[in-house]
């Protein structure tokens, strides 16, 4: 399945702690396409043990995480203002 995971974390002592952990696991399943926003295609298994990992990181009175899932990618169309950047994939 395509999913799109986008997560803000609160910036005080311990957020930059918890951002760092945030971003090195997304990026094990997903592609980086913008500061907080990850994107790709997972497997059932992976997107549970991937929502396993960042629930081990993220302080739940602070901090989310949004996960959007669609069957496929060609159920999304994407659009870009501004500059393009090449991390993204080939999803229009």
């Amino acid at each position: 399945m395509y999913i799109l995971l986008v997560y803000d974390i609160i910036s005080d002592e311990e957020g930059a702690r918890v951002s760092r952990n945030v971003f090195k696991i997304c990026k094990k399943y997903l592609t980086n396409i913008q500061k907080s926003v990850f994107e790709g295609n997972l497997k059932k298994s992976e997107l549970i043990k991937l929502e396993y990992e960042l629930k081990n990181f993220i302080r739940k009175d602070k901090d989310s995480i949004i996960i959007f899932e669609s069957r496929s990618e060609n159920w999304v169309d994407k659009k870009f203002i501004g500059k393009k950047d090449d991390k993204t994939s080939n999803i229009f």
